[in-house]
């Protein structure tokens, strides 16, 4: 698999969602103010501008909202990589979050909108933090 693009550590905003990945767990934030379920990881809540979020831990179970499959790649990471879907992922926590669905044969036919995913971690040879991808349940 391909060595996808990290952000530079540390990162104060979105550290403690990547250090959970190292545990294979997906997380997102809440308002502890007005209960606003926030991501992508920030440090205000995007519905009243609190600070004071909690970290929660989703059970890595959602829907695809809709997906594009991209074709050609001109990144030399995903040059052999092929097709590939690129999904925005509806989380039952209630949250959105942009992946790739994978484990899949051809992602022309094999991802539909509404389809049900569950989150799986890619590893990454070049780095110590895996990437969430989902697979279809």
């Amino acid at each position: 698999m391909p060595n996808r693009s990290m952000p530079k550590f540390p990162e104060p905003d979105t550290q403690p969602f990547w250090d959970a990945t190292k545990n294979s767990e997906l997380k997102y934030q809440q308002c502890n103010t007005c209960n606003e379920v926030v991501f992508y990881p920030r440090g205000m809540c995007t519905n009243c501008g609190s600070s004071d979020l909690a970290w929660k831990t989703s059970k890595g179970e959602g829907t695809v909202y809709t997906y594009s499959v991209v074709r050609q790649n001109r990144n030399p990471a995903f040059s052999d990589l092929g097709a590939y879907a690129l999904a925005y992922i509806d989380l039952d926590e209630g949250f959105r979050m942009l992946s790739n669905v994978v484990g899949i044969g051809n992602p022309l036919t094999d991802v539909k909108i509404g389809q049900r995913v569950k989150v799986q971690f890619e590893k990454q040879d070049d780095g110590e933090y895996p990437v969430p991808l989902f697979v279809p349940v």
